[in-house]
């Protein structure tokens, strides 16, 4: 019996087009041209046309990769991370790249998002199922939210990513967390990217 593909898109503004290589009896989708580590992401970096400048937060935000690349791009950016020694390389960076982030060291899991203040939240490799609600109330009505984490298959192929099942996104579950919203863009699937395969799911989504 053939195996489905995990790819699942629903009625879209906006297509990717992607090279489709077998894997195993499943579709690979990755870009011709693989980022190096330590880039911003790629999803981040090929759809932030769709993402209008204004004041955006980066959950997890980690080294600042992705904080960074959105102060290039004319947000004003804020980094929430537990990490303090994150949050200093974060800050390294946009000094090297010429542009100015605000870092705030907090625990995500009690750390209350302001209601209606940000354009846009970003969420990469960082699921909290209890952060939805206060990402939903953080952003202004018409702010975006841009989100990008593993799925149950990235575990179960044996591709590196987190063990535990309740850090990882079953079929769709991405959708139906936002569902109510306009969904510009998301795919769902098996990709390759900064050299390695890895089962994802990726959104971007307009508060109504």
């Amino acid at each position: 019996m053939q195996r489905k593909s995990l790819f699942r898109l629903p009625q879209t503004l906006h297509f990717v087009r992607w090279v489709h290589e077998p894997i195993g009896g499943m579709p690979i989708m990755t870009k011709r041209k693989i980022p190096e580590e330590g880039q911003p992401s790629s999803f981040l970096r090929r759809h932030v046309h769709l993402l209008p400048p204004g004041r955006a937060v980066d959950l997890a935000a980690g080294e600042g990769r992705n904080t960074v690349f959105l102060a290039e791009h004319g947000f004003d950016v804020e980094a929430i991370d537990i990490s303090n020694a994150a949050l200093r390389k974060a800050r390294a960076l946009a000094r090297s790249r010429g542009v100015r982030i605000e870092t705030i060291l907090a625990d995500l899991d009690s750390y209350p998002i302001e209601r209606g203040r940000y354009d846009l939240i970003a969420d990469f490799y960082f699921l909290d199922r209890r952060l939805i609600p206060k990402m939903k109330k953080g952003l202004k009505k018409g702010g975006k939210v841009i989100f990008e984490t593993y799925l149950t298959a990235n575990r179960s192929l044996g591709f590196p990513g987190p063990e535990n099942p309740a850090y990882l996104l079953r079929p769709n579950e991405l959708l139906r967390l936002f569902q109510g919203w306009r969904i510009l863009l998301y795919r769902e699937g098996i990709f390759k990217e900064g050299g390695r395969k890895k089962a994802i799911a990726s959104l971007i989504a307009e508060k109504l």
